[in-house]
């Protein structure tokens, strides 16, 4: 399984499925990541923690715990 977290800088990936129960996952997709969109990899911070991505043509700041959650596909 690959998710967000693997994606690497300047690359695109398109959700494939949210993992996750309740507050954690509606909390994603009240952020515009939902299962078909794609979401563009922008840079991660110094320390590795937060990714910047661009999802739905806006600047996303995510953190590593909740980006292991989206499963994606290239």
């Amino acid at each position: 399984m690959r998710t967000l977290r693997d994606v690497a800088i300047g690359d695109t990936a398109k959700v494939k499925k949210l993992h996750g129960e309740g507050a954690v996952k509606r909390r994603i997709m009240d952020m515009g990541v939902t299962k078909g969109v794609e979401i563009y990899v922008r840079k991660v911070a110094p320390l590795g923690d937060p990714l910047e991505v661009t999802v739905r043509n806006y600047e996303l700041s995510i953190r590593k715990d909740d980006a292991a959650m989206i499963e994606v596909e290239d």
